[in-house]
């Protein structure tokens, strides 16, 4: 047995129970509390040190009074910027000072970037962070009967439905399933059945390829998948049974037979000329995502274009997410390209007039982005809601729990042999990349074990390790992803390879699956702590993660292991006794308790500091 250190830290994070409010206004007087338990040590004062337009301004925080093994110190601070960033310096009995961030405890000084952070930018809507999102690649989904009568594009290399993904070489983006909206209409009951609440659709504009990412235009659906009306009647239909669904758009490159394309290649001075960014004065060599010439690179420096796109009611933002189709948000592709190019760096101008148009047509509505690194820069709440969680999440979860060995893929990133980390690098992992993020972007990130742009998780997951990494995929703050096929137990040795389409004809021989993700996916909804509540972490050692979701009425414990565990926390760490929700692990008082890999939740008494 062990005494873990960390449930002995004093702890802040943002969440409601730290944070008076959520939502603040510039000038605002926001209370912010820490908490400090008794065996940290005595504590002789705490202040809060902001730094509004880069000057230091300090508050001094009274102490509240102790609950549950620990101390409480609440502060005033009052909001001067729009991102508004604070820390808490504590001054122990025998004089020493030390500095408490998102980063953790720091007996020096520390950065303003890792800050918490108040947000007074427009929020994300209130189910944003309540959600559990189902991803869906349309061409590999379903088909509806419909699907046989449509002649098939001159570019598509027809697929039979059971037919192996073709993964590498010049047919890859061809192949041609013929999956369509309406075929995901006549699923919903699957999703109903997983107990998801957001669809997530991969591009359905025209285009000439199987993913759809090269649109040739933005203004309608392809008529492969069934046309406008089938969107319509999707999003209709799921709204129905409480499914929310949103859409895909490409804000960094359009496909070179879009329509805008088209009118400015070779032909200088035309409207849509300053789309894009040309290399030679005669308009035939351009720019392009990572030198792909089908995906000509948008330059947003042009008023028309935004005009066009993403700025105001009528555009292409704006249309989808009015009636008939009722979109609820939108993913963005490549945002952490979007607007960068040499000099230029647009993005902040993108993310926040893509965000106001959809404020102004819906506020109701969600916005995610795509980033494969390090997002915090672009994740401070005034326009992505959050981003796709690669850095603190997927890699460090694939390289705890996955087996080790030669690899042809890691992410795109250099490594010949699976990297193998500890469950101390996933835990640090997580908390590097997250200290920049204020807490609002934290909790709606999109925790994906994988999509269609990765290999499968299931490729190479250790035995036992799917349950273990899925459930942290619905216990740590953000939004689950479940790509279609992963309730499965599908698998692919990359993006390509994992684009499988579902076998609906052999649903019946994965229901042991299907009924892991369920009982996964209903207890993270059931658990409003698991959407909103704080993140404190209790133990983390070389094969186990131990924290706890805490919130006012309710609070879960969560244990994650690769090997056994029996780990002692200290008196006061967790609030009561606990009711397992799911797994085979033992709680006895503060003692934790498992065999071999397991993942294992119990529901606690909520935290109630006082009022």
């Amino acid at each position: 047995m062990s005494t873990p250190a960390l449930a002995l830290e004093p702890h802040h994070d943002g969440s409601p129970l730290y944070v008076s409010t959520q939502t603040p206004a510039l000038g605002d007087a926001v209370q912010v509390r820490v908490r400090i338990p008794l065996a940290y040590g005595a504590v002789a004062a705490v202040r809060t040190r902001s730094n509004p337009d880069h000057e230091p301004r300090w508050s001094t925080a009274t102490l509240l009074g102790e609950r549950d093994g620990a101390q409480w110190w609440q502060a005033e601070v009052e909001v001067g910027n729009p991102v508004h960033g604070y820390r808490f310096v504590i001054e122990h009995a025998d004089g020493r000072v030390v500095w408490l961030c998102n980063a953790g405890l720091s007996d020096i000084e520390t950065r303003d970037d890792d800050d918490f952070k108040l947000v007074t930018h427009p929020p994300a809507p209130a189910w944003g962070a309540e959600t559990v999102m189902y991803q869906v690649f349309p061409d590999r989904f379903a088909r509806s009967a419909a699907a046989d009568a449509r002649a098939l594009p001159e570019w598509a290399e027809p697929a039979e439905w059971d037919d192996e993904p073709i993964y590498q070489g010049p047919s890859t983006p061809l192949q041609f399933y013929g999956g369509d909206l309406d075929g995901v209409t006549e699923h919903l009951d699957h999703l109903e059945r997983l107990g998801v609440n957001l669809l997530y659709l991969t591009p359905f504009f025209p285009a000439r390829s199987n993913h759809r990412y090269d649109a040739h235009r933005f203004d309608q659906v392809d008529e492969l998948l069934g046309g406008d009306e089938a969107l319509a009647r999707l999003t209709a239909a799921a709204h129905e049974r409480g499914i929310r669904v949103m859409g895909d758009l490409t804000s960094n490159h359009s496909g070179d037979a879009h329509e805008w394309f088209r009118a400015a290649h070779g032909r200088p001075g035309t409207p849509e000329s300053e789309f894009y960014y040309w290399l030679d004065d005669e308009q035939q060599t351009y720019e392009s995502w990572l030198g792909v010439p089908s995906l000509p690179k948008l330059n947003w420096n042009s008023r028309e274009l935004r005009r066009r796109f993403i700025e105001g009611p009528d555009s292409v933002v704006a249309h989808w997410m009015k009636p008939p189709f009722d979109l609820d948000g939108w993913r963005i592709d490549v945002a952490n390209m979007t607007g960068r190019f040499g000099d230029d760096d647009l993005n902040e101008a993108v993310r926040r007039t893509i965000r106001q148009t959809m404020i102004e047509v819906d506020p109701d509505t969600l916005l995610l982005a795509e980033y494969t690194n390090d997002a915090a820069k672009d994740l401070q709440g005034d326009g992505w809601h959050g981003a796709m969680t690669y850095a603190n999440f997927t890699r460090p979860v694939w390289a705890w729990l996955s087996s080790p060995g030669p690899t042809d893929w890691f992410f795109g990133l250099p490594y010949p042999v699976m990297p193998q980390y500890t469950a101390r690098q996933v835990h640090h992992a997580h908390r590097r990349f997250t200290a920049a993020m204020p807490w609002r972007t934290r909790i709606h990130g999109m925790n994906a074990l994988d999509t269609h742009d990765t290999a499968r998780f299931a490729n190479r997951a250790l035995p036992g390790a799917v349950p273990v990494a899925a459930g942290l995929s619905m216990t740590l703050p953000g939004i689950p992803v479940v790509f279609a096929g992963d309730e499965l137990g599908a698998t692919g040795e990359n993006g390509e390879h994992s684009r499988t389409t579902m076998p609906w004809d052999r649903l019946g021989d994965y229901n042991e699956q299907i009924e892991l993700y369920a009982t996964l996916v209903r207890v993270r909804r059931e658990h409003p702590a698991l959407s909103h509540g704080g993140l404190r972490w209790l133990h983390v050692d070389d094969d186990s993660l131990i924290f706890v979701r805490e919130a006012a009425d309710e609070s879960v414990l969560v244990l994650a292991a690769r090997d056994d565990v029996d780990v002692t926390l200290p008196i006061g760490a967790i609030a009561g006794a606990g009711e397992r929700l799911i797994g085979t692990g033992t709680l006895d008082g503060t003692r934790v308790r498992s065999t071999g890999m397991a993942f294992t939740a119990w529901r606690l008494p909520g935290v109630r500091p006082f009022d």
